[in-house]
């Protein structure tokens, strides 16, 4: 049994010239969790994403998957397709909606692209009504919809969100994370939700993470971190206090 974590950063930091993004001294996800980021924009939630995707590489560090250092090339092509990264602005191709949510599928040599698990995916996020519609007419929240979906019909073991409801009106909001986490219960996948809603972390993290100015400040169960903070800056930004 491995019994090493599905990630772990290690003194991981990303520079862009002179501005540290993200500067990160440890940090475990375990398999099968519901991490949680939270933070103000800026705080680095994107970019941390984007390292644990293997999209961009840090600056210094190490970032492991499985026990594994899976930055270096051959490793990265055994990973990519076990994670996916949901992008808050969401970039559709040209051509239908149904097309866009397969485009992974085509990608991965599925034989068939099953319409019906297009179809499936698109009904359960209320757009099934879309499937034929051209992906560059869709509004702000339909492309993020859309973008979820693709991500889903992979069946990915990990799933990394960027602020996937950010767009969405509160009904579509709801369905999102009623669905993510049936996902989550059906089979063993991992989430790592970015967002600064305090309240939508209470409702789906098992853990949450505060990052500010792009160091982990705090990380624990739910339960503790909003209710019981080691670190006072967690409990500012819990209270609703200006914190730099």
């Amino acid at each position: 049994m491995n019994e090493a974590p599905q990630f772990e950063l290690r003194r991981v930091r990303k520079q862009y010239g002179g501005t540290v993004a993200v500067d990160v001294e440890h940090l475990r996800i375990e398999a099968g969790e519901t991490l949680c980021l939270l933070g103000p924009t800026g705080a680095g939630k994107s970019v941390l994403l984007r390292l644990l995707a293997a999209v961009e590489r840090p600056t210094a560090g190490e970032v492991r998957f499985e026990g594994r250092d899976y930055l270096g090339d051959r490793l990265r092509r055994e990973t990519r397709h076990r994670i996916t990264l949901v992008f808050q602005r969401p970039v559709l191709l040209s051509g239908s909606v149904s097309r866009n949510v397969a485009y992974g599928l085509r990608l991965r040599a599925c034989p068939a692209c099953p319409r019906a698990e297009v179809a499936r995916i698109l009904e359960h996020l209320g757009i099934g009504h879309l499937v034929g519609q051209a992906a560059r007419n869709l509004s702000g929240g339909q492309a993020q919809l859309v973008a979820l979906a693709r991500a889903l019909v992979l069946e990915p073991d990990v799933l990394l969100l960027d602020e996937p409801t950010a767009h969405l009106d509160p009904a579509h909001v709801a369905l999102v994370e009623r669905l993510l986490r049936e996902a989550a219960s059906s089979r063993p996948i991992t989430l790592v939700w970015a967002t600064h809603n305090l309240f939508q972390a209470r409702r789906v993290g098992q853990r949450v993470g505060l990052l500010l100015n792009g160091r982990l400040i705090e990380v624990a169960p739910a339960d503790a971190f909003f209710h019981e903070p080691a670190e006072p800056r967690t409990r500012d930004f819990v209270e609703g206090r200006m914190i730099y």
